[in-house]
């Protein structure tokens, strides 16, 4: 399978190292093995996605797997949902890869998996490191593949355009979701708010899809304090958390923090 063109829609070829469609609208590779699909008329940045810090928070905290039981939930629910289906996987919003490559390395064996982010640090980092997923550079509001072409896509906190969805993933395909549960991350975001909201565990309705397989993860986390510390930096309400609350988190002895996480599958009817 390849990718479709993001300013026609036409089938994008791959030409040695360029990927071209009929129009000629033209995408290189990158020396690292991903290619960007985000022309720059669809952005709404100069570098859209998360940041150097952030993307280094995010890749140093998951190296200690402090996330692995959700990401190995996600690795059996798909494998149970997907039953004998082959073809493409897409994770969406895959950042460095640390979820997908896992995907990739467990049940790659009928399938080929695909990570797209906005971020194209974080893509290009993914792409030099893990070589059985292929990586782009993409909107998620804007898949650039063609329709019916997906066996599954995964979802964990990534936001994507119910019409692509729809379009995309074939009959009978699966679409996957990773959302906070009621107390995620509880005992961090009680420092930064004074009244802390519980998330919103509703499951998502989407218009020609049926839920299928719904299981709540909920465990506790023993950080050091620089774990925390990266914790926070890789969550979008870091930038409400003020220096003298950084300071002291990098520094405690240890901090323990709830993990919660609502792991749903749809699938395509």
């Amino acid at each position: 399978m390849s990718y479709q063109c993001p300013l026609c829609q036409q089938p994008l070829t791959l030409d040695d190292r360029s990927y071209r469609c009929s129009n000629n609208h033209q995408f290189d590779k990158a020396k690292e093995g991903y290619v960007n699909l985000m022309p720059v008329q669809h952005k709404r940045s100069k570098d859209p996605g998360d940041n150097k810090e952030m993307m280094q928070a995010r890749r140093t905290f998951l190296a200690h797997d402090f996330y692995a039981p959700m990401r190995d939930k996600v690795t059996d629910t798909l494998k149970s949902t997907l039953n004998a289906n082959k073809g493409t996987v897409l994770d969406i919003g895959c950042g460095e890869g640390y979820y997908t490559s896992y995907f990739a390395d467990v049940l790659g064996e009928d399938l080929s998996f695909y990570g797209l982010d906005i971020s194209k640090v974080a893509i290009r980092y993914g792409a030099k490191r893990y070589s059985k997923v292929n990586f782009c550079v993409a909107s998620s509001h804007k898949l650039p593949f063609s329709d019916a072409s997906l066996a599954a896509v995964i979802r964990i906190y990534a936001p994507c355009k119910h019409e692509e969805l729809q379009r995309c993933i074939k009959t009978g395909g699966i679409m996957l979701t990773v959302t906070p549960g009621s107390h995620h991350l509880y005992e961090l975001r009680e420092l930064i708010y004074s009244d802390v909201r519980l998330h919103d565990e509703s499951a998502e309705d989407i218009e020609g899809f049926e839920l299928v397989s719904e299981s709540k993860l909920d465990y506790n986390m023993n950080l050091s304090g620089e774990q925390a510390y990266d914790l926070l930096q890789m969550t979008p309400f870091a930038w409400k958390a003020n220096q003298e609350l950084r300071e002291s988190l990098s520094k405690a002895d240890h901090f323990d923090c709830r993990a919660d996480f609502m792991v749903r599958a749809y699938r395509k009817m």
